[in-house]
């Protein structure tokens, strides 16, 4: 799952960007307001984390930007701002979730593993594919019960496919979500993944899609 990360704060900024990638999250951070708004209109992710004490923007600001333009994907808020009031405004405004600061980690990872449920449909914590299951929690990945040993990436690069069985991704979208921007990425990095995926799991797990992408395949055996 690829996220923005909107926060000015050096140290918080550094220290959810660093647990959100051991846990297989792709994490684009962005510092400025300005950037956030520009980063919604041009890139694609598939979940917001939004401080709202920006140094140029107010973060409601960016928000209401967002839903307004028809923006649906989850967005939680992260803010120092505890009153009630702020809580309504900002749930109203379109937030789906709200987490004041000073927070643990393992909240917000967890509430980040609701949102991407919800906002994909799921309601068991744990992904099902044929005798594949995904846990997120524990980034467990098994087949027919076995235990699989996956790098990160290849765990990230799996757990899109789950959470879009249904759908040809593009090799530039699955570049985005396994790398995000701060990587310079082989042209052939995703077809390596892929390869190690299908060695893996089993060999049509993955279907390619001739000048399109990769498409996650139903497990027959």
């Amino acid at each position: 799952m690829r996220i923005l990360l909107v926060e000015d704060d050096q140290v918080l900024g550094e220290g959810i960007k660093t647990a959100l990638d051991r846990e297989g999250y792709q994490t684009d951070w962005l510092k400025s307001g300005l950037q956030a708004k520009q980063a919604l209109l041009t890139e694609e992710f598939e979940l917001v984390i939004l401080d709202l004490g920006l140094p140029d923007i107010d973060g409601i600001d960016i928000l209401k930007g967002a839903r307004k333009s028809g923006l649906d994907i989850p967005i939680l808020i992260l803010t120092a701002r505890d009153s009630v009031e702020d809580k309504i405004t900002g749930l109203d405004t379109g937030a789906d979730d709200y987490l004041i600061k000073p927070f643990e980690l393992s909240e917000l990872k967890a509430r980040l593993r609701a949102l991407g449920r919800r906002s994909h449909g799921h309601v068991d914590p744990v992904f099902k594919h044929g005798n594949i299951t995904y846990n997120p929690a524990s980034l467990e990945v098994t087949l027919e019960g076995k235990l699989i040993d996956l790098s990160r990436r290849e765990t990230t690069l799996l757990a899109e496919f789950l959470n879009n069985p249904n759908r040809v991704l593009s090799k530039a979208k699955l570049e985005d979500v396994v790398y995000g921007w701060d990587i310079e990425v082989e042209s052939n990095s995703i077809e390596v993944h892929v390869h190690h995926l299908r060695k893996k799991l089993y060999t049509e797990i993955i279907k390619t899609v001739r000048g399109v992408g990769y498409k996650l395949e139903s497990y027959e055996k």
